[in-house]
């Protein structure tokens, strides 16, 4: 998300919500999921790494582009603009 051009308030109220926010490791096991997704499906290398780590510590995943992770079984997800 820092990585985007943005103003310097735009990028503090980022840092800060970065700095609030809980970050998960890509353990050994994320990254054996994020393998096997990428064998069974046409994911990229990002989504599949979002899908893993979502499925390996038992979340959901929020976002508006769920049509990225349709074909992923057991990958929960919930877009908030059709809620």
């Amino acid at each position: 998300m820092l990585g985007f051009n943005t103003s310097e308030e735009q990028y503090a109220i980022l840092s800060g919500f970065i700095d609030d926010s809980v970050v998960f490791d890509l353990s050994d096991k994320v990254v054996e999921v994020c393998i096997e997704l990428r064998k069974k499906t046409k994911i990229k290398l990002p989504d599949a790494i979002i899908a893993s780590k979502t499925m390996v510590y038992n979340l959901k995943l929020i976002s508006r582009n769920t049509s990225d992770f349709i074909n992923i079984e057991g990958l929960k997800t919930i877009n908030p603009h059709s809620i």
